[in-house]
């Protein structure tokens, strides 16, 4: 087990969440926690898993187990643009698969996997709550964009690259 030093500024954000909770309950800032290491490293790793488990006094299986059950954790590093296409029924029964084939075939990736340039990972993700919006994706865990056809997924590649060619 490799060892993660969290910080002093970590740990007290880590200490302003556990503060929401009754002491007996202070695991339940266990997603809170994941958030802000992922904030600041850009990825879980699975060191700091157990660096959080030992600040929440909780077992370390606990806390990797809602880092693999979330899409939002990433728990290896990923590019600039986190491209998350919905897999679940609505979506495949309007093009999620194609829409998600498309993408990769564009951007010359595998499913899960990240450009050479490090800007885009595109991966599958589980129902994002907008069936009739179908297909559907997520960039960053943040922005959602329906109706994805491949017109639409060229155009957002697009804009996406040229506005971290200006950053």
């Amino acid at each position: 087990m490799s060892s993660y030093q969290l910080s002093d500024a970590t740990r007290a954000r880590f200490d302003r969440e556990v503060a929401k909770y009754p002491y007996e309950l202070r695991q339940s800032a266990v997603m809170a926690c994941l958030a802000i290491v992922q904030q600041e490293e850009g990825f879980v790793p699975r060191a700091a898993e157990d660096a959080i488990a030992a600040h929440l006094g909780m077992a370390p299986i606990a806390v990797y187990e809602v880092t693999t059950f979330y899409n939002m954790y990433n728990q290896r590093p990923v590019g600039k643009f986190k491209l998350g296409v919905c897999a679940n029924l609505p979506c495949q029964l309007r093009d999620g698969q194609h829409a998600l084939d498309h993408l990769c075939g564009k951007l010359g990736i595998e499913q899960g996997g990240t450009t050479a340039d490090g800007l885009f990972t595109v991966q599958k993700t589980e129902c994002l709550g907008a069936c009739a919006d179908s297909p559907v994706m997520l960039v960053n865990d943040r922005q959602m964009c329906s109706f994805m056809t491949n017109d639409r997924l060229d155009e957002l590649v697009d804009v996406l690259r040229a506005e971290a060619a200006k950053a």
